[in-house]
């Protein structure tokens, strides 16, 4: 395992999911690409689009983009790891709910997650 493509120098793409709000969707929590910054929803989210990243992009690692949250995933090893201080902001908005984004989510949104 190399971490020499995680680049701690890039900005998160955003304060949420890209891909979920491109098309008006939500997400229960966040994950950054520590390679590329792409800010995306974990796989308990309903679109699982952090894991996605990974299959179409390659990017192994992401790290977590929720307050409070410092740990980094390898999905090659499907394992945790240590990684290196990234560029901020290291989370989203503290007041952004999670799941989130506010006036989005569903109101049987428990029902619509992985678990």
């Amino acid at each position: 395992m190399s971490l020499d493509e995680i680049d701690p120098t890039v900005p998160p793409s955003g304060e949420g999911c890209a891909d979920c709000d491109a098309v008006g969707g939500w997400w229960v929590h966040l994950r950054r690409c520590a390679v590329c910054g792409h800010v995306a929803c974990c796989d308990t989210s309903p679109a699982q689009h952090a894991t996605a990243h990974f299959r179409t992009s390659g990017h192994r690692y992401v790290r977590s983009f929720e307050p409070g949250e410092d740990w980094f995933w390898d999905y090659a090893a499907r394992d945790y790891v240590d990684g290196p201080d990234l560029a901020p902001p290291v989370s989203r908005p503290a007041a952004q709910p999670s799941p989130g984004p506010a006036g989005r989510l569903p109101a049987d949104w428990r029902e619509l997650i992985h678990r």
